[in-house]
């Protein structure tokens, strides 16, 4: 069986230490790994089925070596820079940045989704935004069998997808250190404020959402808002959903294809209190949906809660995937 060596980019940041326990509970035909991060990360040792690796510095000549694949998890200027050099060297790249994740020749992938995209790359995959990928699997589900007309999202997005400084500041309980990342205290508050806002009044997150959702699920013209808000919370993302469909459903059957489709649980059973929550989604890779109900204010319509680990699923775990495929495609 051929062997595949792999580059980590942004290896000691949060999305890039959990790509390597993530790689650790897999057994991908990776022959070698390499580790890259920032001069001041350099030097930082990884253990990785056995063997350990120490993380180099990232320079314009860390491709040289050559690679199947490289996973990017190191912010969008780093991408920018380097994503493009991996790239003409035959590396393929999965980036979990936003910087290509709009561009019109680089596809935008949840696995589960659109693995067809994945396979029309130019060397560049993007790995899309934490709070769009636990959200395509319903609506991937729901919009095949009912055709979606119009979705309204509202998130309630955890401290961890904003990184270790926003941790801090969730850590720092009685507002005694300066704050880190966020413009007023997270720990007892929530932030309607991810990202920048932008002219329209929506945050950068927001927009995010509504473009990759169109893109993911190749529906240009959908109907979609958004509001997301930073919760006290340390890991995964939680998010109401609501759907308006095309067509008529059965409540019966609508629940059937949720939990008929990949990497989706359903956990809905209102008389024991079952329904997903960040505490017991984290650490899993699958996409957690409860709280289903009909919208009784429109024709067709539908409310779901949905729940996922936003650095495994949300990230690392997603972007692993997509070399997965890529790999069982070659061999």
């Amino acid at each position: 069986m051929k062997k595949f060596k792999l580059a980590i980019v942004g290896a000691t940041g949060l999305v890039g230490r959990s790509v390597i326990q993530v790689l650790e509970e897999k057994n991908l035909p990776i022959e070698t790994y390499s580790l890259f991060a920032s001069q001041k990360s350099a030097g930082t040792s990884f253990n990785i089925h056995g063997t350990d690796y120490i993380v180099e510095e990232l320079t314009e000549n860390s491709f040289d070596a050559g690679f199947d694949f490289a996973i990017f998890s190191a912010g969008g200027e780093t991408s920018k820079k380097y994503a493009p050099i991996a790239a003409q060297k035959g590396c393929i790249v999965v980036d979990n940045s936003s910087y290509f994740r709009m561009h019109e020749d680089v596809p935008l992938v949840v696995p589960e989704v659109n693995l067809e995209d994945a396979y029309h790359h130019h060397g560049i995959i993007a790995n899309p935004n934490c709070s769009t990928i636990q959200a395509m699997l319903p609506l991937k589900a729901l919009d095949k069998k009912y055709h979606i007309k119009r979705v309204v999202y509202s998130t309630y997005q955890a401290v961890s997808g904003a990184g270790k400084d926003a941790l801090c500041d969730l850590e720092n309980t009685d507002n005694s250190q300066p704050l880190k990342k966020f413009p007023y205290p997270i720990y007892n508050n929530c932030l309607p404020h991810i990202d920048v806002f932008m002219e329209n009044g929506y945050s950068k997150e927001e927009l995010k959402m509504i473009n990759e959702t169109r893109k993911i699920l190749h529906r240009p013209d959908l109907k979609v808002t958004a509001t997301t808000v930073r919760v006290p919370v340390q890991n995964s993302h939680s998010e109401s959903i609501n759907v308006e469909f095309e067509k008529d459903f059965e409540m019966e059957d609508l629940v059937t294809t949720l939990k008929n489709f990949p990497n989706i649980i359903v956990e809905d059973d209102l008389s024991s209190n079952l329904y997903p929550m960040a505490i017991t989604a984290t650490g899993h890779d699958e996409v957690f949906v409860g709280r289903i109900r009909r919208d009784e204010s429109i024709a067709s319509g539908v409310n779901l809660w949905v729940v996922a680990d936003n650095i495994r699923k949300g990230a690392a775990t997603n972007a692993i995937q997509i070399v997965e495929k890529l790999i069982e495609k070659q061999i």
